[in-house]
């Protein structure tokens, strides 16, 4: 029995931080995961700006609101799960991603929560659980499941190397390269088409 696990950002919709960082104008908030394999690093370069810039929850969820899953996402999603079971497993935080599921029909996504204080300022955030896709897919592997997992960046080539088919999408040219083992695919019918073969096999 096989499940697909897919990345969020950068897969389904645009990179969040990119939007937000772009929409207040600090461009050192596009950093992401594709630039910096320690996530926490990221976060905590991430939290410090916001601090300095007196920026909170509020401002981030302003711009999510403005984001739209790209083109195709959603068609691409529906009929992936109307032959495969299908999870969405992110880095990203459930105060961000309620919105963007929502426009991408209710998915099911595994992933963080932040730490907020009274005043909206964001103080910390909480990993569902260490190395969380990877994670997840070992534990749906322990109770039977084959898995199928696509991403782009650094921290889902941990659950692409640990299932049974793994799949590039939408990637730098540095990972393709590092990674040519993974097949890399730009449209939404490639991957579609390559998991429809796995699952059928």
């Amino acid at each position: 029995m096989y499940i697909t696990c897919l990345d969020l950002e950068g897969v389904l919709v645009p990179e969040i931080w990119i939007a937000f960082a772009d929409a207040v104008g600090i461009p050192e908030l596009r950093r992401t995961t594709r630039d910096e394999p320690n996530y926490d690093k990221l976060m905590q370069f991430r939290l410090g700006i916001l601090k300095e810039r007196g920026l909170g929850l509020k401002e981030i969820q302003d711009t999510i609101k403005k984001i739209d899953p790209m083109p195709g996402a959603k068609e691409f999603l529906d009929e992936l799960r109307s032959f495969c079971q299908t999870i969405i497993i992110s880095d990203t935080f459930s105060q961000f991603a309620a919105p963007l599921m929502e426009k991408l029909g209710q998915p099911t996504i595994f992933c963080n929560s932040l730490e907020v204080s009274p005043s909206g300022e964001i103080t910390g955030y909480k990993m569902r659980c260490e190395k969380s896709k990877l994670t997840t897919v070992k534990a749906l592997q322990s109770i039977g499941y084959d898995t199928i997992a696509s991403g782009d960046s650094f921290n889902d080539l941990g659950m692409i190397q640990a299932s049974k088919a793994g799949f590039l999408f939408r990637s730098t040219e540095q990972i393709i390269k590092d990674y040519p083992q993974y097949p890399a695919f730009t449209e939404y019918s490639e991957l579609l088409e390559a998991i429809k073969k796995i699952v059928n096999s």
